[in-house]
């Protein structure tokens, strides 16, 4: 009888290809449904704070240019990761990222924790020149960065957006947004962004 079953299964695609579809949605279901009620993974981590207007530029800027196609943001509970970029990457960390950055491939080195190791001047330098500080470094340069001034014709909007889907902005910080940003070069706001990843959680 179980032979007969499936072996009428196997001939009919369109009742294979349901019945297929039924046991991943379960099996689905079985595994997101309980994160939302965890609320280690749907809440911030302790200290954390929203972007400045200036950092979340910089973030645009680092989509923009395909930084997460190099490099991951996301440090996996592996010894040798962790000995390497710091303390493994927690939910909490990522609850207000739109879109997340994780990333797939690591040409360059994770990125997660790269908050405070180096200084400005050395992410400037590095984003200008990445040679003359890493030799064997097969980054490309960004000098148009340095030359571009971040526009502020939508900062404002870009906080009111996040502010309605549940990151903190306050509406002093939305309606300063603008004046926040106005003067700085896109290098100087990426490497805001770059200053504050993974600084939330202390390093050893």
């Amino acid at each position: 009888m179980a032979m007969l079953t499936h072996d009428r299964i196997e001939r009919h695609t369109g009742l294979m290809v349901t019945l297929i579809l039924v046991i991943i949605s379960f099996g689905g279901l079985v595994q997101i449904l309980p994160l939302f009620s965890d609320r280690e993974v749907t809440e911030p981590i302790e200290g954390m704070k929203p972007l400045t207007a200036l950092q979340l530029e910089g973030r645009d800027v680092y989509i923009r240019e395909g930084c997460h196609v190099c490099h991951t943001q996301k440090i996996r509970a592996l010894r040798t990761e962790v000995e390497r970029y710091g303390h493994y990457s927690v939910a909490g960390e990522f609850v207000w990222d739109r879109p997340f950055l994780w990333g797939s491939k690591r040409t360059g080195p994770d990125l997660a924790r790269v908050g405070g190791r180096y200084s400005d001047a050395w992410q400037m330098q590095h984003l200008l020149d990445p040679r003359s500080l890493v030799p064997e470094s097969n980054m490309p340069a960004f000098p148009w960065l340095f030359e571009r001034e971040v526009s502020a014709r939508h900062t404002a909007r870009k906080l009111r957006v996040q502010q309605a889907l549940g990151v903190p902005y306050t509406d002093a910080e939305i309606e300063t947004a603008a004046e926040d940003v106005a003067g700085y070069t896109e290098a100087e706001a990426l490497v805001a962004y770059l200053q504050q990843l993974g600084t939330v959680i202390p390093r050893r």
